[in-house]
């Protein structure tokens, strides 16, 4: 299947139904999208002091990869990979504090830079070390106490981060704090796209969050595409909790009530008053996704006004909705449609990155 999306959003028509169904087009995108693109590794608390050492499992259900946040004795923080180069053992199981990485299976040391250090009994081998001996090194970013790396990537993640940068000064989510209460798992019964497609789009909110309609201009509600990431930004009604009007920028004398980042292809930040949500979509397979929530709270008291209150109850609404589409699209009778020009920029935007990454 030919996979192509018109760069006229008034002519173009969404991805074809096969895309949600194929197999062999979920195990490309695996290949293609989620290996090539930047991914969340979450706040880097737990790998603050020299010689911290922390393990990560990327994307469990679709990458599964193994992957070691360590901070050496000079204070610099890397990402390696958690496996032993000598019999593919894992290195780290827990987060803890060394001056080494041992294996626990043939006891082969690293430093905390990757570097082999040790290995009994290979006096004999030949060309031993080799580069290949270390532990390989990610593309690996922090910006604001959090972490992203890449596989193999398509694109530097600085560009993005820049315009988060300039585009979101309302928060500094290094300064916010996790609340560990409200850290939520939620399993969908649905293809991955589908869910980011209904969080790229505000033409559902009248219809499926009557509690957020409340808190939200609709009419206002606007989008901003960006390279690799877009932003939704929504207005408050008069009464709901809002961020202070700026002085300057798009904003300007405006009460904004959220702001929603979306970075491709399956990272939510959503700036709040009161702090900041991450969402982070997780594929399991063609017809399931696990969605991954962690709140960053600057002022708890704010927490139960406006858009960013009732969160568990926006999703619950959002997962019903995003099921019913799935079965949806499955349909023989269901093939394509078509986007608001005025509603579904962001949706758009998805899709033809999804076909620039897969062909």
């Amino acid at each position: 299947m030919a996979l192509s999306i018109d760069p006229d959003i008034r002519r173009a028509r969404t991805l074809d139904s096969a895309f949600y169904r194929d197999q062999s087009i979920y195990d490309r995108v695996r290949e293609r999208v989620f290996v090539r693109s930047w991914q969340w590794l979450g706040d880097l608390t737990d790998v603050a002091p020299h010689g911290s050492l922390a393990p990560r499992a990327l994307l469990p259900g679709l990458l599964d990869e193994p992957l070691l946040l360590a901070r050496d004795g000079g204070g610099t923080l890397r990402c390696l990979s958690n496996v032993c180069t000598h019999r593919g053992n894992i290195l780290i199981a827990a987060p803890c504090r060394a001056e080494q990485i041992r294996c626990g299976y043939h006891s082969r040391r690293f430093d905390l830079a990757g570097r082999m250090l040790f290995m009994p009994e290979f006096a004999l081998a030949h060309d031993f070390p080799s580069d290949a001996d270390h532990l390989p090194e990610l593309a690996f970013t922090q910006w604001q106490g959090h972490g992203f790396v890449s596989l193999a990537p398509h694109a530097p993640l600085e560009p993005l981060l820049s315009e988060l940068n300039v585009r979101m000064p309302v928060q500094a989510l290094e300064s916010l704090s996790e609340d560990p209460a409200a850290r939520r798992d939620y399993d969908v019964a649905a293809h991955w796209a589908l869910y980011v497609e209904n969080y790229l789009e505000g033409l559902h909110i009248p219809f499926v969050h009557p509690a957020l309609n409340e808190a939200v201009e609709f009419a206002s509600y606007r989008h901003e595409l960006f390279r690799f990431s877009n932003l939704q930004v929504a207005l408050a009604k008069d009464g709901e909790d809002a961020f202070e009007p700026s002085t300057d920028g798009p904003e300007r004398g405006t009460r904004v009530a959220a702001y929603y980042w979306w970075i491709f292809p399956n990272l939510m930040l959503n700036f709040y008053p009161w702090g900041v949500s991450v969402n982070l979509v997780q594929p399991m397979g063609p017809d399931s996704t696990r969605v991954s929530f962690r709140s960053y709270v600057g002022d708890a008291a704010r927490r139960q006004g406006g858009a960013g209150a009732a969160l568990d109850q926006v999703e619950l609404e959002d997962e019903r909705i995003v099921e019913a589409v799935h079965k949806g699209v499955r349909s023989r009778l269901y093939r394509s449609g078509r986007y608001s020009p005025t509603r579904e920029q962001g949706v758009h935007h998805f899709h033809r990155l999804l076909c620039e990454f897969l062909e």
